[in-house]
């Protein structure tokens, strides 16, 4: 079986971390990241997240990259899973073409890469992730499933 290594050796360079996007946090993430910084989650979603499409995003920085790069990633103990998983993520499954696309970027992505063996790569750290962080998470709905923007936050 393939592992990560054999598709991809990050290089540190921080491309990942940079432009528009973001990572979507859930209440799981966000609660993590709070206590890591010593902080309240409502706000932590005030001082470092916007809402797209009714969820939290990390902020970028006016450099681009996100709020938590400085040279190295400053929370990355506790990163979201986008980050924490990168570049083995879910859009790798819906359409394995997107690894030539985020191979073009990033430089630690290697090629000759075999579409089911990727496939199986990306659930295997998919896995390996929530097996880390197994605990139960709340969603961030009200009472009807809609979603809930904390006060002073827009969407």
């Amino acid at each position: 079986m393939a592992k990560p290594s054999d598709f991809f050796q990050c290089k540190l360079c921080g491309e990942c971390c940079k432009g528009y996007g973001g990572a979507f946090v859930n209440e799981r993430e966000i609660k993590r990241i709070s206590q890591y910084l010593h902080m309240d989650s409502d706000s932590f979603l005030r001082e470092y997240c916007h809402w797209s499409g009714g969820r939290p995003l990390i902020r970028s920085s006016d450099s681009g990259y996100c709020v938590f790069w400085d040279k190295v990633c400053t929370i990355h103990e506790v990163k979201p899973r986008m980050c924490s998983t990168w570049p083995f993520i879910d859009s790798m499954l819906v359409d394995p073409a997107n690894w030539a696309m985020v191979q073009s970027v990033c430089p630690g992505i290697l090629g000759g890469i075999n579409d089911e063996e990727l496939a199986d790569c990306v659930s295997q750290v998919a896995a390996e992730y929530e097996r880390q962080w197994s605990a139960s998470e709340v969603p961030l709905t009200d009472k009807r499933g809609l979603p809930k923007s904390p006060k002073g936050l827009s969407s």
